[in-house]
């Protein structure tokens, strides 16, 4: 009785035959020879020498080879594995020299040649700001009126009924020039230019004063040493604080949407009586439950602090030569900066001031 022939146990495995090997090998060096690309060569390497090939698929087969047979297979199923990976590589440096070539030729730039191009620039956003609050006032028959940013002491504070005791004309609260005896400041805020305005002018007084205003504040998030406020002043016989809320209803509507109006909270400044500090409608929520209670931008409360208003202190119209008896008045004042941010979302103030093109490019020409 004989064994079992340990020699050779004919099993058939047709992805390794020698015709279906040299099948393959062909197709793929056809394909890697048509390739004309090196986008269409990358798809021939993933379809002729990727896992899923037919070559990567006939050297699995192998292993179902008898012990005698798979010498030959492997060594037959190899070569043919090394011609394609061979013939790849080749291709590969040559598509590669023809697409530096081509883009040496297609991406050429005569750098000799004169151009007309010139970089866009823009605006900065706080000017852009400004000029719209401005607009909606001249639109209501008002002027603009400007005034210097280093400024006389009296005008900054003693025509407006802040006293040499009152807190603000400190160090700490305002920029002083030397030498001090000039009495000479940087100017906190733009109520000098409504001192000046009733100075020179005979009322009735319709003026809305933007500018640049200097306090020595903490430079962050919101807060700078140089920011911009806006402030107006009406006077005229028988102006009340009605004249004044229906005027900022208007502007708040104007600026953040129609619906949106303000309310005023009794306050105190030196030079209006009476004052109030003047909230803006949440213009995300409006002030709506439930939305109020999550609002992040007025923190639930359905109101925003928008700046500080009131009717004008006789003493103030006296010190500037305007017949208190005869004439009555309003002020308010804002800060341009915050209406910004609120009107666009910015999230710091020092994003105004660090003279990155871009972000002022980001709000091109309008608001």
């Amino acid at each position: 009785m004989s064994g079992p022939n340990t020699d050779f146990d004919p099993v058939e495995v047709t992805d390794v035959k020698p015709e279906a090997v040299d099948a393959a090998r062909e197709a793929a060096l056809a394909a890697i020879a048509g390739a004309a690309d090196l986008d269409q060569l990358k798809q021939v390497r993933l379809a002729h020498a990727g896992d899923r090939s037919p070559l990567a698929l006939a050297n699995r087969e192998i292993g179902a080879l008898p012990p005698a047979a798979r010498k030959e297979a492997g060594q037959r199923v190899g070569r043919a594995r090394g011609e394609v990976n061979q013939a790849l590589a080749a291709r590969q440096a040559e598509l590669e020299v023809e697409h530096e070539e081509r883009m040496l030729v297609e991406e050429t730039v005569d750098v000799t040649l004169p151009t007309d191009r010139l970089p866009q620039g823009s605006r900065h956003p706080i000017t852009l700001m400004s000029e719209h609050i401005a607009d909606l006032f001249v639109g209501l028959g008002w002027e603009v009126a400007e005034g210097p940013v280093v400024e006389a002491e009296w005008l900054n504070f003693d025509a407006l009924n802040l006293g040499p005791d009152h807190p603000a004309r400190t160090m700490q609260d305002t920029f002083w020039t030397e030498p001090a005896e000039n009495h000479v400041v940087l100017r906190t805020h733009t109520s000098p230019v409504q001192a000046r305005t009733m100075l020179t002018r005979e009322p009735p007084i319709y003026v809305i004063c933007p500018g640049r205003v200097f306090r020595t504040d903490e430079y962050d998030a919101t807060h700078s040493p140089m920011f911009h406020q806006v402030e107006g002043l009406v006077v005229d016989r028988g102006i009340t604080m009605a004249h004044l809320k229906g005027t900022l209803d208007h502007v708040a509507e104007q600026l953040f949407g129609e619906g949106i109006s303000t309310r005023f909270r009794p306050s105190y400044f030196p030079f209006t009586e009476p004052s109030a500090e003047v909230d803006l409608r949440c213009f995300v929520c409006r002030g709506a439950e439930p939305a109020v209670a999550s609002c992040r931008t007025c923190r639930g409360e359905g109101w925003i602090e928008w700046g500080g208003c009131g009717v004008v202190n006789p003493r103030v119209l006296t010190a500037c030569g305007v017949d208190s008896d005869t004439y009555t008045g309003f002020a308010f004042g804002m800060g341009i900066d915050r209406a910004f941010m609120f009107h666009s979302g910015a999230a710091s103030m020092r994003d105004f001031f660090e003279g990155d093109v871009r972000y002022s490019s980001a709000f091109g020409t309008e608001l």
